[in-house]
């Protein structure tokens, strides 16, 4: 994947700010998240990175991520299981997510009603809103009907 210029530069000047610089590794890692639509851990980004025989090591990646999350190009979810997971940014539009608390599956969805409501509520608080994620847990269909515990 070719990293558009603009996204370099931010990339670049972000990195200075920590006192880092880019290294191929840093822009495989940018690369490699932003050519994936999944919720991915920083392991799934290493093992990608290793199986293509780029050297990189577990710091590199999460530095890197921390720095792509600062300049707005990912998303880094916390859903509770200890491990955080980091999404493309660019590349999707505003949507909320549905967890599984069984198989952590994450589902992505878009309610224009649920938007609505939270501009109507930002107003009527005199809130200024800049952004917000919905993280919804709960057990899915296919666990339910596995048998896990908290099915209705």
């Amino acid at each position: 994947m070719e990293v558009a210029t603009e996204h370099l530069k931010r990339l670049k000047l972000a990195l200075r700010s920590e006192s880092l610089r880019l290294t191929p590794q840093r822009l495989a890692v940018m690369e490699d998240i932003l050519a994936s639509e999944g919720h991915r851990e920083c392991d799934d980004i290493f093992l990608s990175l290793r199986g293509r025989g780029i050297p990189v090591s577990r710091a590199t990646i999460y530095r890197t991520l921390d720095v792509l999350e600062q300049v707005g190009f990912v998303r880094k979810l916390n859903i509770g299981d200890g491990r955080f997971r980091y999404e493309n940014k660019l590349a999707q539009s505003h949507h909320d997510h549905l967890i599984c608390l069984e198989c952590g599956r994450i589902i992505e969805f878009v309610d224009r009603g649920i938007e609505r409501q939270q501009e109507n509520l930002s107003r009527e608080h005199h809130f200024h809103l800049i952004r917000h994620i919905h993280l919804l847990f709960g057990i899915c269909r296919e666990c339910r009907q596995n048998g896990a515990e908290g099915g209705g």
